[in-house]
């Protein structure tokens, strides 16, 4: 019990950890609030004409296509086309058409647009009596929000992986791993002490993260934790591998980054291409593919998914577990 207090008063000071701990939560919160902006308005044009250069007509028909900005000075104008932040259009008149004027930096769509303005103002005769359609503008976000998610619950299930990776190292440079190979502990004590706190810590961000993100039944609350608790485990005994192999604190955070990336590019890379077959079975080695495939079966109903990639957790966990023994008993010998 004195070893869990002390894990948790370092787990405190790290602000590492206390990072890695709230960075998810945070993101869930942000993606929430996100899905419910409305970006639409990134997409519209938006024209600027100088005052009394254009007749009121003329202005009335650039309205049917975005807001129009007068400017009172030329300078003005100006100023505002080339501003970086804006794809404002300059319109003035050119006898009996338009002449428009851009920065050069705007998207193509806005470059596009100001090319085709003259003809299409030359034209509005023609175009006016034409029918228009106005289709629903699909969510930006939604597409992706399917994939950020797991993703997001990744990062908070590895936070257990990187507290135990810098607390063994920090250990080795206090000298205090030298005292823990002296005492009289077992493997599976050491690794209950050292797993206990960034699991805890992993599972209770990533339960907040999931609580913020999905609305699950009771039952799909149960599977929910399920993966996340299994996932947690993996993430925290990967952890004790990264302390064991680093010899110093530099080499500790490339290792935690190469894995971080495994971790998130892996399922990231399958659920895009739609990875299947051997291929499919070689990517569930890497522990974070069955949990995100899981949270994605599970966000989607396919519950029979979510229970077999649960069942590739366990295999991880005991598998993990095992050899994580076996190479701390064979050390311990040779150290003896």
């Amino acid at each position: 019990m004195k070893g869990l207090t002390y894990q948790l008063k370092s787990v405190l000071r790290d602000k590492f950890c206390l990072m890695t701990f709230l960075l998810p939560i945070l993101v869930a919160v942000a993606l929430n609030f996100m899905g419910s902006i409305d970006l639409s308005s990134l997409g519209e044009l938006h024209f600027g004409v100088l005052e009394n250069n254009l007749p009121p007509q003329t202005i009335t028909w650039l309205e049917r296509y975005g807001p129009v900005t007068a400017y009172g000075t030329q300078e003005e104008l100006t100023a505002a086309i080339k501003e970086p932040s804006t794809n404002v259009i300059g319109v003035k008149a050119d006898a009996d058409s338009l002449k428009t004027a851009i920065s050069g930096d705007e998207l193509e769509i806005f470059q596009q647009a100001a090319a085709a303005l003259p003809a299409l103002y030359e034209q509005r005769a023609g175009t006016e009596q034409a029918k228009v359609l106005t289709l629903e503008r699909p969510d930006i976000l939604e597409s992706f929000q399917g994939i950020f998610i797991p993703a997001v619950l990744i990062v908070a299930m590895f936070m257990g992986c990187t507290f135990n990776a810098m607390n063994i190292i920090s250990e080795k440079e206090d000298g205090v791993a030298f005292i823990n190979e002296i005492l009289p502990m077992t493997p599976s004590q050491y690794i209950m002490q050292k797993v206990v706190v960034g699991f805890l810590f992993g599972s209770l961000s990533s339960v907040v993260t999931a609580c913020i993100c999905f609305q699950l039944s009771w039952q799909n609350f149960g599977i929910m934790l399920a993966l996340i608790g299994l996932s947690s485990f993996v993430a925290a005994l990967i952890g004790l591998f990264i302390g064991k192999l680093s010899e110093g604190l530099m080499i500790g955070v490339v290792y935690i980054k190469i894995i971080m990336l495994v971790f998130i590019a892996v399922p990231i890379v399958c659920s895009l291409i739609g990875v299947s077959g051997p291929l499919a079975i070689i990517c569930n080695i890497v522990p974070s593919q069955p949990a995100f495939d899981g949270i994605m079966a599970l966000s989607a109903g396919n519950m029979g998914t979510a229970i077999k990639d649960i069942g590739i957790l366990i295999i991880h966990c005991v598998t993990w577990f095992t050899l994580y023994v076996l190479i701390s008993a064979r050390r311990k010998k040779r150290t003896t």
